[in-house]
């Protein structure tokens, strides 16, 4: 029976360290790794902001505040994850960056260690494979804020252990997340249907339909949504997107998937979204976020 005591996550950006402190927040113990100090410095001042901003607010109390932060360690040596029950790897959506990892983190785990993917679109499939246990290997897609997004997509491959699956659907539970099961497809359930909605948001705004605000208020009042698929855009990333898009354009051999012209461009010029605090909205202002013009240059 695998163990969910002794948690590892590798890469300290913004899914890494959402996910480490969701982890904390649990009451798991759990490492977060990265070889950049900057990276885990940054991590951890955000996780400590976040869960001191709960406080404030009433959401947690200051005995989980302070037991969330105890719990949680960082590190700048892969060592720290050879006891952990359950590892996963949130670096960059580069499908070898990911097998190398992946590849690195089985070498030092130990033998019963559960490996999983945050991959949002990749392979898990190719990504277990670089393993020598492929039937311990999961995806496990968490969604930006990892903190408040309550899903959970877990993504199972042919090799996956039906043990292992078990243990993912427990972890989901363990830390308040709902979970859906996929089977290893391009692009999953979720980044599929998110990313049509994303691309034909921006080919809208190219040609000149509506403005920002007005196409994410339409999905968000014509259609429930609790966000807009250009808003949605700025917090995953406009560079995560781009790679999604050309990912599923190859692996589906389907145009629909074709990134727009406004995609690429904002992201040569490093218009990446809230990280970079500039995308289809202006996260630099203190008020509400400026909505890109109909006449924008980059069409």
């Amino acid at each position: 029976m695998y163990q969910l005591n002794k948690m590892a996550v590798v890469g300290a950006g913004t899914m890494g360290h959402g996910i480490a402190q969701v982890l904390a927040m649990a009451g798991m113990e759990v490492v977060l790794v990265d070889k950049e100090a900057q990276a885990l410095m940054l991590a951890h001042q955000k996780i400590s902001s976040n869960l001191k901003k709960a406080c404030n607010l009433g959401k947690i109390s200051p005995q989980l505040e302070s037991a969330a932060l105890e719990r949680l360690r960082i590190s700048e040596d892969m060592q720290a994850i050879r006891d952990a029950d359950l590892i996963i790897e949130a670096v960059p959506e580069i499908l070898e960056l990911k097998k190398e990892v992946l590849k690195y983190v089985d070498q030092l785990a130990k033998p019963e260690a559960i490996l999983a993917t945050n991959t949002s679109s990749l392979s898990v499939d190719e990504i277990a494979h670089s393993t020598s246990r492929p039937q311990q290997v999961i995806g496990l897609h968490f969604f930006n804020p990892v903190h408040i997004m309550k899903l959970l997509e877990i993504i199972v491959t042919k090799q996956t252990s039906p043990d292992v699956l078990t243990c993912a659907r427990t972890f989901a539970s363990l830390i308040g997340k709902t979970s859906i099961v996929v089977h290893n497809s391009p692009g999953f359930a979720t980044s599929r249907l998110g990313i049509c909605f994303a691309l034909e948001a921006m080919r809208m705004l190219e040609e000149g339909v509506a403005s920002v605000e007005d196409i994410d208020t339409a999905m968000m009042l014509g259609y429930g949504h609790p966000m807009g698929p250009l808003k949605l855009t700025d917090l995953v990333g406009l560079d995560v997107r781009l790679a999604i898009a050309e990912s599923l354009t190859t692996n589906l051999k389907n145009a629909a998937f074709a990134p727009p012209a406004i995609l690429r461009t904002m992201v040569s010029e490093g218009k990446l979204g809230q990280k970079s605090g500039q995308g289809f909205y202006n996260w630099q202002e203190k008020k509400s976020p400026r909505a890109t013009q109909l006449n924008e240059s980059h069409t």
